[in-house]
């Protein structure tokens, strides 16, 4: 049984080395444990400080893609290295290293197919009130939208099995977090998480600029990763609501014209017919992206196979 730690790195040569130190390089259950440095296209020596401090692998981007990006790349080498289990952790040594063997033991067992580290953020000190309402309220969201109960969706510290990274896809060029947890959730993984201990921050989040910047890119990742598994449902809902204004204005209108009053709402009547065109048109939108979805796990299998096959000639 083969662990790669895979590390996404973007001008992280400070804080490489410690996190790498206490990285742990025996684990029951683990034949071999190797570690993965993606380096993110960073401009100080990151790599050079990987390799230095213990890294098995340096897996050097070409120029910045974000963490997503990085994230990708590194399932990508793993799988290529022989991975059986994977687990992704932060450059800053946010998580503490000594809960891997937790976080990776459901999976050991046939428990789950990824595993998330909860960090406890409806009551971590090191956020604020707001932040920590925020990320309560968030993965709660996330939960119902993916229909999963992960109480702390955003937290990077995860592990995957072989199988659940290759089945992983990585759209958003923000954050994977909640786009992978919506993409498991909806494919049916088994998907649970496990308390783990974090570590004093070393420095500020580079991902989040602010509460707005967080909120935004956050919210537009859970639209487009629902609407993408779930078009049907997103377009009817959206057409419904169209519809059905529409429907009380054509009543109302139907009224007025009964009791010979129908002259002085015309308005009225060209503003249903309005809002009951573009939901009827919502509607049909809803049923030309539910084939595209479905044409889209047809592609998503074939890519599957294709990188099954891989494997295959690489043995």
């Amino acid at each position: 049984m083969k662990l790669i730690i895979q590390i996404p790195c973007y001008n992280e040569a400070e804080t490489l080395p410690e996190t790498l130190q206490q990285l742990p390089r025996q684990i029951e259950g683990i034949d071999v444990i190797e570690i993965l440095v993606v380096d993110d296209g960073s401009k100080d020596n990151t790599a050079e400080v990987a390799r230095a401090f213990g890294a098995d692998h340096v897996l050097s981007l070409p120029f910045h893609v974000g963490l997503a990006g990085a994230f990708y790349a590194g399932l990508d080498e793993c799988l290529k290295l022989g991975a059986d289990i994977i687990v992704n952790t932060d450059a800053d040594n946010q998580y503490n290293a000594e809960d891997i063997p937790v976080l990776i033991y459901p999976l050991l067992h046939g428990k789950a197919e990824i595993v998330i580290g909860d960090r406890g953020v409806g009551s971590l000190a090191v956020f604020s009130p707001l932040k920590r309402k925020l990320q309560v309220i968030g993965s709660r969201v996330v939960s119902a939208v993916a229909g999963l109960d992960i109480p702390d969706a955003t937290s990077g510290f995860r592990a995957l099995s072989r199988e659940a990274a290759l089945r992983t896809l990585v759209l958003s060029d923000y954050s994977y977090t909640l786009e992978t947890l919506i993409q498991a959730g909806n494919r049916g993984m088994r998907v649970i998480s496990v308390p783990v201990r974090t570590n004093p921050p070393r420095r500020p989040s580079r991902l989040m600029r602010g509460i707005g910047d967080y909120l935004t890119h956050s919210t537009a990742t859970i639209l487009r990763s629902y609407t993408m598994y779930r078009p049907l449902r997103v377009f009817f809902l959206a057409g419904l609501l169209l519809i059905i204004p529409g429907m009380i204005l054509v009543g109302r209108f139907l009224i007025f014209f009964l009791r010979g009053e129908g002259g002085g709402h015309i308005q009225s009547l060209i503003l249903s017919a309005v809002l009951l065109i573009v939901g009827f048109q919502t509607g049909l939108i809803g049923l030309v992206a539910d084939l595209i979805s479905k044409n889209r796990r047809i592609l998503e299998d074939i890519l599957y196979r294709l990188k099954q096959m891989e494997e295959g000639e690489r043995k």
